[in-house]
C-alpha cells in the first residue's frame, strides 16, 4: 500500500503550514516549564466508513482523566529522540500500534493544559498499513475505536458539554463514545482546518458527572471558565 496519503488530507497539511497556537486554544504555551508529552492523531480511511481517526477511552479506575477519550499518546521518556518518538511509543504501548505502519505528516503547535502543566504536541500521522488494535493494558485502556470523519462532523453528532467544575468545551457522540475535554478541542479545529466540519447548533449542552477530577481545558475555541483552570 502507498504511503502518500489520500487526497482528502491535502487541504489540511496545506492548511497546518501556517496553523499557530491560537487557532487551538486561548491559552499561551509557556515558553519554559510543563511536561512535554505528544499524542498521535492517526487518520486512516475503511472501505465502508471512509476516513476516521483513531481514539481510545481510558480505564475509570485512573487516578487522573479517568474514562476519558483521547488520542494514543502521554509524557516523554528521556530516551525518546522527539514528540514523534513519543506519540509512536506510547500509542504501540497502549494499543498494540505497529510504528511501521504509520506515517509522521506534521507535528502540530505544542498546547498547554494547566490543570496538569502538560505541554503537549500533537502528531499528525496517516495509517497507510492498517492493522486490529487492541487495549493492551485493561487497567489504563478500556476501549480503543476506528471513529469515521462523517460521524463527528455530523450536526446531531456534536454538542458542548459542562464539567461539575464549571468548565465548558465541545464534544462529539461516536460509535458509543462521548469525546470532550483537549481531545474533542483538537478533533474541533482540525476538521476545520480540513474544510470537513458542517454547520451545527452549539445550543446542545450535556452536563458531565462528577467525576473528583478536574478535566483538561479544551483546546477548542468555546468559552472556558477561567476558574476551572486554577
Amino acid at each position: 500500500m502507498t504511503r502518500r496519503p489520500p487526497g482528502w488530507i491535502d487541504p489540511l497539511l496545506s492548511r497546518l503550514g501556517t496553523a499557530r497556537v491560537e487557532d487551538f486554544t486561548r491559552l499561551t504555551t509557556p515558553a519554559e516549564g510543563g511536561r512535554e508529552s505528544a499524542v498521535l492523531v492517526l487518520l486512516g480511511e475503511q472501505p465502508d466508513t471512509g476516513p476516521d481517526v483513531l481514539i481510545l477511552q481510558r480505564a475509570a479506575t485512573l487516578r487522573n482523566h479517568a474514562g476519558q477519550p483521547a488520542f494514543p499518546g502521554g509524557a516523554a521518556d528521556p530516551e525518546d529522540a522527539d514528540a514523534r518518538a513519543t506519540a509512536l511509543r506510547e500509542a504501540n504501548e497502549e494499543v498494540g500500534l505497529d510504528p511501521a505502519s504509520v506515517t509522521v505528516l506534521a507535528e502540530l503547535p505544542k498546547l498547554w493544559i494547566p490543570v496538569s502543566d502538560f505541554v503537549v504536541t500533537p502528531v499528525l500521522a496517516w495509517w497507510h498499513h492498517p492493522h486490529p488494535v487492541h487495549p493492551r493494558e485493561p487497567a489504563e485502556v478500556a476501549h480503543v475505536a476506528r471513529l469515521p470523519i462523517r460521524e463527528l462532523v455530523d450536526p446531531a453528532n456534536r454538542l458542548r458539554v459542562r464539567h461539575p467544575s464549571g468548565w465548558v468545551g465541545p464534544a462529539f457522540s461516536s460509535r458509543g463514545m462521548l469525546v470532550w475535554g483537549f481531545t474533542a478541542g483538537v478533533l474541533a479545529a482540525l476538521l476545520e482546518m480540513g474544510g470537513w466540519a458542517r454547520p451545527w447548533s452549539p445550543g446542545r449542552l450535556v452536563d458531565l458527572p462528577p467525576t473528583g477530577a478536574t478535566p483538561a481545558p479544551s483546546a477548542g475555541t468555546d468559552d472556558v471558565d477561567e476558574t476551572a483552570l486554577r
